[in-house]
């Protein structure tokens, strides 16, 4: 690990003074200049080794916590003590890009961080994950580790629009919403059929104790109701449906009415976005990806 330098990276102490040093100004320099020009924090530092420039005396290895500090170290302006080593416009660019960067990394609006409690993988199950690129552009994809990654750079407006657009379908199309699964279902299990079995037997007994009978009648009456499952979804797909009931086409995503019948969005690693509704419904929106939207990543020979 680094020593803590004692005097910033750029300068050094000669004959009791603080003073520049040649090759570290050049470093700073070239720090600046490159963040400017859009490099990331991390390709700078990667640059620095490659250049063979020192950050200690003793040590060599480069991070990029290390080209962030020097970027908002203010000593570069000029002090009492320290020559100045950045112009001021240079200097001040620099950090409101860095202020900037750091908004978009570490910032999101309401609605994307209700859009993110309820994204997955479609492959694995896992749950999705934003970030942000060197270039500040944002992308999601797979947390798993164990599941492969996607191919194309998923950005927040693919996922917004295709809520939106699936919104807007059951708008004009409310039929979309219908649950067409079991209202309630019976499934005995193996005790159940034993069960049954007895009771038939003592009913075929030549002397029936009726007593008997009767109350395993009434366990059996228990178990079966045990054994009956009662499907909320027809409920549920009459509250959603009375949402969309008067409802006027969006023309932005409505967080309160996608919280409120939304469950899950699905993306698969095949560009399909898949969004699933409070009742069990699901409707598939197929993302459309060419070289003129902003959005898209090339597929060259890949069939997706």
């Amino acid at each position: 690990m680094p020593k803590n330098r004692v005097i910033p990276f750029g300068y050094c102490m000669r004959n009791g003074e603080i003073t520049t040093d040649l090759k570290e100004v050049y470093a700073v320099a070239t720090i600046f200049s490159e963040y400017l020009n859009g490099s990331s924090l991390l390709q700078i530092a990667k640059l620095m080794e490659s250049e063979k420039i020192r950050y200690t005396e003793d040590y060599d290895h480069w991070n990029k916590n290390m080209v962030k500090r020097i970027i908002e170290n203010e000593k570069y302006l000029g002090t009492d003590k320290h020559p100045q080593l950045i112009a001021e416009d240079i200097f001040r660019q620099a950090n409101e890009k860095r202020v900037r960067k750091a908004t978009t990394l570490n910032l999101i609006s309401n609605d994307l961080h209700e859009i993110r409690k309820v994204t997955y993988c479609a492959e694995c199950g896992g749950k999705l994950f934003r970030k942000v690129n060197g270039k500040g552009r944002e992308y999601w994809n797979c947390g798993n580790p164990d599941c492969f990654k996607y191919e194309y750079r998923m950005t927040d407006q693919m996922i917004i629009g295709a809520a939106l657009t699936v919104l807007n379908s059951v708008i004009a199309n409310p039929s979309l919403l219908e649950y067409r699964g079991e209202v309630s279902k019976y499934s005995p299990g193996t005790e159940m059929i034993r069960k049954q079995n007895e009771i038939n037997q003592m009913m075929d007994s030549a002397q029936p104790d009726f007593d008997r009978i009767k109350s395993e009648i009434f366990k059996f009456a228990e178990m079966k109701y045990d054994c009956c499952t009662y499907d909320e979804n027809p409920q549920k797909t009459a509250e959603i449906k009375a949402l969309f009931e008067n409802q006027e086409q969006l023309n932005t995503l409505d967080i309160g009415l996608f919280k409120a019948c939304i469950s899950r969005i699905w993306i698969s690693h095949f560009c399909t976005i898949e969004v699933e509704f409070v009742n069990g419904v699901t409707i598939k929106n197929i993302t459309e990806r060419n070289d003129k939207n902003a959005h898209s990543a090339e597929c060259h020979d890949n069939s997706c």
